[in-house]
């Protein structure tokens, strides 16, 4: 949230693939109204967020099929943060849960959008033209879902096995566009240059 200067303050925001939380948090102590923490695992969700009235929890729940009356409040921002399948699942049902002009912070995984032939031995992907066509494939697809993308940087963190990560910032919008395209090679070459010497 810091990376892309966003506030929500005030909103109701839904976490996708919440796990135990950690980003439910980070939209609590930044004042967010209410978080639905959805994920389709079972008893992950840390004990403090549960008591939490502000924060409803919702296992076992695929969201790729999530309608928007599965939500009691209309959602103005969401985080997303899964494993195992690709944002295209993702981003169609956010699209028709989420409030018009609502902001979305991505965490795009290339071990899980790349092709099975792209991607290295132990599931890690090293070579940053497989970054690149990822970074630009997904953000095409999230423009034409109804995406708009905003921003992109690499993730100061590194997923499993030591895999690059990026984190993509999109808005709801009617004539979606992408302002990043220019900015891809950029930030892949940053994330290769960071994590080089890890």
């Amino acid at each position: 949230m810091q990376v892309f200067d966003l506030s929500v303050d005030g909103a109701t925001t839904i976490d996708i693939g919440a796990s135990t939380g950690g980003f439910t948090d980070v939209m609590l102590q930044n004042s967010a109204k209410l978080v639905f923490a959805v994920d389709v695992g079972t008893n992950q969700l840390a004990w403090k967020l549960r008591q939490d009235p502000r924060v409803v929890s919702m296992e076992q729940f695929n969201f790729r099929y999530a309608e928007k009356t599965d939500f009691e409040q209309e959602p103005s921002f969401a985080s997303i943060d899964v494993s195992f399948i690709s944002l295209s699942l993702i981003l169609p049902a956010l699209h028709r849960v989420l409030a018009d002009q609502g902001q979305v912070v991505a965490l795009v995984k290339p071990q899980f959008e790349a092709g099975r032939e792209q991607i290295g031995k132990n599931g890690i992907i090293r070579d940053a033209k497989v970054h690149q066509n990822v970074l630009e494939s997904v953000t095409a697809m999230a423009v034409e879902v109804g995406f708009s993308v905003l921003g992109l940087d690499f993730s100061p963190i590194q997923g499993g096995h030591g895999n690059i990560e990026f984190l993509a910032y999109l808005k709801k919008e009617k004539s979606a566009s992408n302002q990043i395209l220019a900015e891809i090679k950029e930030a892949v070459e940053r994330a290769h240059s960071q994590f080089k010497n890890e």
